[in-house]
């Protein structure tokens, strides 16, 4: 295995993550995004998209055994999340704040699914070369 599929997953993982912090941040520092904003969202964006960038990706691209517990932890953080926007925030919450974190839980899951497929055994039953 070449590490391809890290390569792809720590680029997702840089991408979604700047687009975070550009979106939490651009609020934070008084852009009107044109729609409501729960209040803590935008932080919360903004935070995620730091350890994303800073943290989150670094280890995707240099193989860190810890980047896949940080990368099922985001995914995890994200989907929990939603589940508070959509069940306690339901008439107050933007669509499209729904709709930037269905992205944010698909972009991780094809994350995972990188990281997750160079751990796959081969078919021939070889454990693979990570």
């Amino acid at each position: 295995m070449n590490g391809w599929q890290n390569k792809i997953a720590s680029i997702l993982a840089l991408i979604i993550g700047v687009m975070a912090v550009f979106a939490g941040g651009g609020v934070m520092l008084g852009r009107d995004p044109g729609y409501s904003v729960v209040g803590w969202l935008p932080i919360y964006n903004f935070a995620a998209g730091v350890f994303t960038t800073l943290v989150t990706a670094i280890l995707i691209w240099r193989r860190h055994w810890l980047a896949a517990p940080v990368a099922s932890a985001t995914l995890g953080l994200h989907a929990v999340v939603m589940l508070i926007l959509v069940a306690a925030y339901r008439g107050a919450v933007a669509p499209q704040s729904l709709v930037a974190m269905a992205i944010r839980i698909a972009v991780w899951l094809a994350i995972l699914a990188l990281l997750w497929g160079r751990h796959r055994p081969a078919r021939d039953g070889s454990q693979p070369q990570t």
